[in-house]
């Protein structure tokens, strides 16, 4: 099973997730550092933006014109270039560093899908060596967090853009080395409504899919919050390396992915996702907390609440796109995964991430934020979404042992941030 191919895709799915991970979690503590704490929302708020228009660019280029090794390799030497250039342009305004991270994610976001593309089109069976080379992207996340934080020591300098830089164009030479894998789609063609997914709309019709869509969109804009600010309020209620702390998120990700087939023919689609809401709630309960409590007793709240990152994830993230491949007719399941990823990490975290930023810029007097209320709003706005979800879907469809680890045989246009 683990044969050349399976090596090098996990290599190449390994590297894909340090480049995010090398800038993504600490960018918002180089900001507050270097005088653009007001803008720090805003920075969250170019990966969505990208995550809207990468489908677009999937279904007009990578999958009908150039071979996916390829595109994969000039997307993320062009990335590359962006993330040598953002530290230059940090001196300059915040204004033209964030158009810099703009213009790498807008290199990136489309890599995520092209990976999970060439490495299904390049593997005998999907349902035993996809999640072994997944599960490499999750490591190469908490590596990174870990070579920028306590290799480093750069929570707060340019250095992890550089890391970022490097592990860019390393992934880029290696992604031409990659099994030659063909456009899937050549010389088909194509339509708007197939690419935006908005041939899923269909599915609208139906009252649980239509609950579960508007719930998705609605809890991913308090989720916004977490991204953007969890790294910024770790250094400030006191742990030294804040990168080093927030890949124990991840590392309970992996946990709880290998445990959900358990969990699913226990408890089926609907309490798995509702069980991921109410981690979301309780992680900003605990956080709330911390902030009031501060001292020493604040730090195993925060670190609990970071802890809780593999059900908030696995459960309400995974089990979406689960329940989406279950749910929706074959022919247009590849087009649902794309409406789903556009309408929670594009329009969801898209609108959250500037409404968070607002309200943390309310509660900033003096550089000192009011943790406390900022994570008491999105506990009480997820809790409400979390309970009239509760309330509304009712829908019997559960997945299988061997689905629920694997989702659809196509990959989707992008995956969920970490």
């Amino acid at each position: 099973m683990l044969n050349s191919k399976v090596i090098g895709l996990s290599v190449m799915m390994f590297l894909q997730f340090f480049v995010w991970g090398a800038w993504y979690v600490t960018v918002g503590n180089f900001m507050a550092a270097n005088g653009m704490e007001g803008q720090i929302g805003w920075a969250y708020t170019v990966a969505p933006i990208a995550a809207i228009i990468s489908p677009f660019f999937l279904g007009f280029v990578a999958d009908r014109y150039f071979a996916t090794e390829r595109v994969l390799g000039v997307l993320h030497l062009l990335g590359a270039i962006a993330m040598f250039a953002a530290p230059y342009t940090a001196t300059i305004s915040s204004t033209a560093f964030l158009f810099t991270l703009l213009l790498h994610v807008l290199c990136y976001m489309p890599t995520l899908g092209l990976t999970n593309t060439l490495a299904f089109q390049n593997i005998d069976d999907q349902e035993k060596q996809f999640p072994i080379i997944r599960v490499f992207g999750t490591i190469g996340w908490i590596i990174a967090n870990l070579t920028v934080s306590f290799v480093f020591g750069a929570d707060t300098t340019a250095t992890m853009f550089y890391v970022t830089a490097v592990s860019g164009v390393v992934l880029g030479i290696f992604s031409f080395f990659l099994p030659h894998t063909p456009p899937p789609s050549a010389g088909k063609a194509v339509t708007f409504g197939e690419i935006a997914g908005l041939d899923a709309l269909s599915m609208m019709k139906e009252r649980s899919f239509l609950v579960f869509i508007v719930g998705s969109f609605l809890i991913c804009i308090p989720l916004a919050a977490y991204y953007a600010f969890a790294p910024v309020f770790v250094g400030d209620i006191g742990f030294s390396k804040p990168g080093s702390v927030m890949p124990f998120g991840q590392m309970s990700e992996i946990v709880f992915m290998l445990l959900m087939p358990l969990f699913f023919t226990r408890l089926g689609v609907k309490w798995m996702l509702f069980v991921g809401m109410a981690a979301w709630v309780l992680r900003y309960g605990l956080f709330a907390g911390g902030a009031a409590i501060g001292g020493d007793i604040a730090y195993p709240l925060v670190f609990l609440g970071i802890l809780l990152h593999g059900i908030c994830y696995d459960f309400f993230f995974v089990t979406g796109f689960i329940y989406t491949d279950k749910k929706c007719p074959k022919n247009i399941r590849a087009q649902a995964q794309g409406f789903l990823v556009l309408v929670t990490q594009g329009l969801g975290l898209g609108i959250g991430a500037p409404m968070m930023q607002t309200l943390k810029t309310s509660l900033t007097t003096d550089g000192a934020t009011n943790w406390q209320m900022l994570w008491l709003v999105p506990c009480i706005a997820s809790g409400v979404v979390m309970i009239l979800f509760g309330i509304l879907f009712n829908d019997t469809v559960v997945a299988s042992d061997e689905e629920a680890g694997y989702g659809t045989d196509e990959a989707p246009a992008t995956e969920p941030t970490h």
